[in-house]
């Protein structure tokens, strides 16, 4: 009687606040969700799990131009938003422009976040050259909703958050940013197991269509 077939294990995805955008990819990609599991992984310190071997591929956003970490094609895109909190004067809108984000204070580049990708996602300058003030210490989503919560500071994000925020923080539109393409990253040097290389291939396959 042949031995039965060894299960595999599941892929290690990490991810940073929800991961809803991450769970859209893995059913685009036709893998079941049991498939995966997901890891958080800390905006101050992004790439630690991946080095530490604690992840298989993480969600990328931009090109870190970490020479360590290769990336797929584009597997999904991520629309950009401020986080406000609910009485700021921006909340209730359906949308705003970065130019009217610009009059509020955001938050600056944490811990060993790559600076150059900071700038994408939270631009010094808007289009029409106003200052962003990043001047608020980014460390933890809790720590984020607090401020956001007790000020009128905003943060320029993605609109994929809007599945992990608390509900008296809201996720407003930016209408003139452009969406971020998201990418799978992983350890140049590593060996991916075979299971883990058909996941990424597929997810490509999937955004492509």
């Amino acid at each position: 009687m042949p031995s039965p077939r060894t299960a595999l294990r599941p892929i290690r995805l990490g991810v940073h606040g929800s991961p809803h955008l991450a769970s859209r990819i893995v059913a685009a990609a036709g893998h079941p969700p049991e498939s995966v599991a997901y890891v958080p992984y800390e905006v101050t310190e992004p790439f630690e799990p991946l080095r530490a071997g604690r992840l298989d591929v993480m969600i990328v956003k931009y090109d870190p131009l970490e020479p360590d970490v290769a990336m797929s094609a584009p597997v999904a895109h991520d629309g950009r938003a401020v986080l406000v909190g609910a009485h700021h004067p921006l909340a209730g809108r359906a949308s705003v422009s970065v130019e009217e984000a610009a009059a509020y204070e955001g938050f600056e580049c944490p811990g060993d976040f790559p600076p150059h990708v900071w700038n994408l996602v939270v631009p010094p300058r808007t289009p029409q050259g106003r200052p962003i003030r990043r001047v608020h210490p980014m460390t933890t989503m809790t720590a984020l909703a607090d401020r956001l919560r007790n000020s009128t500071a905003l943060h320029v994000s993605f609109q994929s958050l809007d599945a992990v925020v608390p509900p008296d923080i809201k996720v407003v539109p930016v209408h003139d940013l452009p969406p971020a393409a998201v990418t799978l990253g992983w350890l140049r040097e590593a060996e991916l197991p075979e299971h883990v290389r058909r996941f990424v291939a597929d997810a490509e396959q999937a955004a492509a269509r």
